[in-house]
């Protein structure tokens, strides 16, 4: 690969540390919203609901307009997006007579550039020549994992310093990341992710693919074996290790983000000595190990550990899975990355679902819950066993 596309590669590692800020930044403030603006709990829980919404909308808008005005140029309205949604936090609040309304708006904007981010980075890794696609993927979506980490530890340290009254000074340092990186983008190379004289794969054809629908299924499942489990990290933790809710609201996430993101740079430096196939395989069954070890062990600080594993042993599979889908699916395209993003957060909100109903018709039994979301796991390591062929990763 040439030095040029380095940077590229090294912009969009960076686009996905923008979207670790968007998605978990503003949390970090909720508590702070309704103490400055006077925003009512309800409120503030519709502000997530609201966020991945927005995502989820533009992940299926994008595939309209993504081939029409380019990578480049959406990359660019990305990030404009991220930056201004993040900073604009800082005085909308003011401008309106409901600073809820302002907030609001706030997070729509900087929800677009998210939803867009999760769509575009990953095509543009691909379509870049690198030696090992695979390798870099995996390592491409460790970022968000650091980024994850990187925004609780900034954000906890900045507050103990300079208090959390002072949180518009960090919320300008956080936007300057994705105003800085899209002038990167304005700048370096963008190869094409569909061969010259190809065009990408249509509705039809897409949905007309066996391993395309597998492809979905598998996706969902990753989502949700990932966040079955990320959601009540803290609560393990809490528990587990006897920390307060404060504590633990931190230590549990972050241990979840470290995990994943460990799985995701192993791979992504021994990826060209590792099947991708029996990798996700392996961490299939240790995902479901985990899981079972949540639900059965009645134990807090099993409970604790098994939330690491589990959150080293979903590292792969969604990474892994846009592997599988650029190498079996050559010309999908942009709609095929746009679906198989919609997909995967479709998974992240049906886990916890799944886990949270189970539990509340079980008198709040959470480890009955967990137990009812190995379903997810369970799927996916059928899929890999069964509807995945050794040939269509190239091995």
């Amino acid at each position: 690969m040439s030095k040029s596309y380095n940077k590229t590669i090294i912009a969009c590692f960076t686009g996905y540390i923008v979207q670790a800020i968007v998605n978990n930044f503003i949390p970090l403030l909720f508590l702070r919203f309704q103490f400055e603006y006077g925003i009512s709990l309800e409120k503030i829980t519709l502000l997530v609901t609201f966020n991945f919404g927005i995502q989820l909308l533009v992940d299926l808008v994008s595939m309209t307009f993504v081939d029409r005005i380019g990578y480049r140029a959406s990359m660019i309205i990305a990030h404009a997006c991220a930056a201004f949604g993040i900073v604009s936090l800082t005085f909308l609040p003011g401008v309106f007579p409901e600073p809820f309304i302002g907030v609001l708006i706030s997070v729509t904007i900087y929800a677009i550039g998210g939803g867009l981010l999760e769509v575009l980075v990953s095509p543009v890794v691909e379509a870049c020549p690198t030696d090992n696609k695979e390798k870099t993927m995996s390592l491409l979506h460790s970022f968000y994992c650091w980024g994850h980490v990187g925004v609780v530890i900034i954000a906890t340290v900045f507050f103990a310093l300079a208090g959390i009254e002072n949180w518009k000074v960090l919320s300008v340092f956080f936007a300057l990341v994705p105003f800085v990186n899209m002038f990167a983008f304005m700048k370096v190379p963008m190869a094409s992710l569909i061969e010259e004289g190809e065009t990408g794969m249509n509705f039809k054809e897409l949905f007309c693919s066996k391993i395309f629908w597998l492809l979905v299924v598998m996706m969902v499942c990753a989502g949700a074996s990932e966040q079955a489990v990320s959601q009540w990290a803290s609560v393990f933790a809490e528990k587990g290790l006897n920390l307060s809710k404060t504590v633990g609201d931190v230590a549990g996430p972050l241990t979840f983000a470290v995990m994943m993101g460990l799985a995701r740079v192993f791979y992504g430096k021994y990826g060209e000595k590792i099947n991708l196939r029996k990798f996700m395989i392996c961490s299939t069954v240790l995902c479901v190990a985990s899981y079972l070890g949540i639900s059965l062990i009645a134990h807090p600080i099993v409970g604790f550990i098994g939330c690491g594993l589990a959150g080293f042993s979903v590292g792969i599979m969604w990474p892994g899975t846009f592997s599988i889908a650029a190498a079996t699916l050559k010309r999908g395209g942009t709609a095929m990355f746009a679906l198989l993003a919609l997909a995967g957060d479709l998974g992240c909100g049906g886990g916890p679902t799944v886990v949270g109903f189970v539990s509340g018709a079980l008198n709040d039994n959470l480890h009955m819950g967990i137990l009812a979301g190995i379903v997810f796991p369970v799927v996916l390591l059928v899929s890999l066993v069964f509807g995945v062929r050794r040939k269509q990763l190239g091995h």
